[in-house]
């Protein structure tokens, strides 16, 4: 790994409630002063960003992403674009908007799909066409791209754009993005479909945790893609490859796997199938591949790898593998991912106002110092 690399930190912020427990009533509304004090414990526990979820069950992400911004001193906002929900010069708009009022603390996650009963929710005329929302969302980041451009004066043109989904013309936005460039894109799509088009647009792809071989055969992939991108279009492009995770870090491993097991120690077992039932609906890749290692782990306790745990995964929907271990054993692991390629981990725990605080104590100035031993910037 390069010595100028970058390895990056980001926290979440619980717009859906928290609490100590998953599978139960929320314990803790997710009130403005709360998810707040979140943001302001991750910031001083060393992490950079917050990804904002989104959803129909969500806040606003736009909403919470810049009222945080406002009560933080550097800490970024990972918000969701979300092709096919919101118009793409309208979303170029809103991201340029809070990259300048929050002086460049904004990253922006594009998010194609979800749940298909959520998405025909939202009034999603693609909700059950997989595929076609990837279509759709290329053409959506084409327009994005496009009035950044011209606002940053790297085009001299309005943008005039026709295509099967969208039809703009003299297409710009104001205010330009605070930087040169544009707010980082962070794009997540196991499907070939998602990875294609991840190849040609992102700048931080984003996976799921999962066993080490599983992320390297997908940033092998996502590597195959690029180089076919090159092949046909001439565009050589780089990525940057991240992994969205939960965290369970406690003094020794025993008090570790005590408090992830804690977790889900009030869930209802029937509703824990009936979420597993829930998920298996979704036409999503990475979903699919989250059940997969539950089911496959279910005769191991649910581990699928050294300090790997998939136990929370048919409670909780999206990244729900976690790190569970000492210090020593997380940093070790996370090492592993590093030294694949992996410079961006989106960490959370339960509650995620102490696990924050927990991480910021024992947990980061262990893994800062290790990678900044092995030259890493952090």
């Amino acid at each position: 790994m390069s010595e100028t690399t970058k390895v990056e930190f980001g926290w979440f912020i619980p717009t859906t409630g928290d609490g100590e427990h998953i599978g139960i009533p929320p314990e803790r509304e997710s009130t403005v002063e709360y998810m707040v004090q979140v943001a302001q414990a991750a910031e001083q526990a060393g992490y950079e960003f917050a990804l904002i979820p989104t959803g129909g069950a969500c806040l606003d992400a736009w909403v919470v992403g810049s009222w945080i911004a406002a009560k933080t001193k550097n800490f970024k906002s990972l918000v969701a674009m979300r092709p096919g929900l919101v118009a793409p010069v309208l979303s170029a708009q809103m991201a340029t908007t809070l990259d300048q009022m929050s002086q460049g603390r904004v990253l922006v996650n594009v998010v194609t799909g979800h749940y298909p009963a959520d998405l025909k929710a939202a009034g999603d005329a693609l909700a059950e066409n997989h595929d076609g929302r990837y279509e759709r969302t290329r053409e959506f980041l084409q327009i994005v791209r496009g009035v950044w451009d011209e606002a940053s004066g790297r085009t001299a043109e309005t943008l005039n754009f026709k295509g099967e989904h969208y039809e703009i013309e003299g297409g710009k936005v104001r205010p330009a993005p605070y930087t040169d460039s544009h707010p980082p894109l962070y794009f997540g799509g196991s499907s070939p479909a998602g990875k294609q088009v991840a190849a040609e647009f992102a700048d931080v792809y984003l996976m799921w945790a999962e066993p080490l071989d599983w992320i390297q055969g997908q940033i092998n992939e996502m590597k195959n893609y690029l180089e076919e991108l090159k092949n046909a279009k001439g565009a050589s492009r780089e990525l940057r490859y991240g992994i969205r995770a939960q965290l369970v870090v406690r003094d020794s491993e025993e008090a570790a796997w005590e408090a992830a097991w804690n977790i889900i120690s009030k869930a209802d077992p029937e509703m824990m199938k009936s979420r597993e039932k829930l998920h298996s609906k979704t036409d999503a890749v990475n979903q699919k591949r989250q059940m997969e290692l539950w089911e496959e782990s279910s005769n191991n306790d649910y581990v699928i790898g050294p300090n790997l745990w998939s136990g929370l995964s048919a409670i909780r929907g999206g990244g729900a593998v976690a790190f569970v271990g000492t210090p020593e054993q997380v940093t070790d692991r996370i090492l592993e991912f590093v030294d694949i390629g992996v410079t961006s981990f989106i960490l959370s725990g339960y509650p995620h106002l102490e696990e924050a605080v927990i991480s910021g104590d024992i947990l980061m100035p262990l893994l800062k110092r290790k990678l900044a031993e092995r030259g890493v910037h952090v």
